[in-house]
């Protein structure tokens, strides 16, 4: 795996949409990995990213844990060589 991408999100679930977008467009010849953390959106978010990005990994706290947090939990995760 080359690369890991984390983005933190927080009930912005029309600009999570098009970021996934963009990043699937730029990662096309790319071995990477996408994850999206979540800070306890209540705008439907996360249904979304699991409609329509099943391949993009999530994790979902139950409080808004902070930007540094949400990065840090998926950090510990990601396999890439660069995040």
């Amino acid at each position: 795996m080359k690369l890991s991408i984390i983005i933190v999100n927080y009930n912005v679930k029309y600009f999570l949409e098009q970021c996934l977008h963009s990043v699937a467009k730029a990662s096309v010849n790319i071995a990477c990995e996408v994850f999206v953390v979540d800070n306890n959106s209540v705008d439907g978010s996360m249904n979304m990213v699991r409609e329509k990005f099943p391949e993009v990994k999530t994790l979902e706290n139950h409080s808004n844990l902070g930007f540094s947090k949400a990065n840090n939990q998926a950090i510990r995760q990601s396999k890439g060589e660069y995040v």
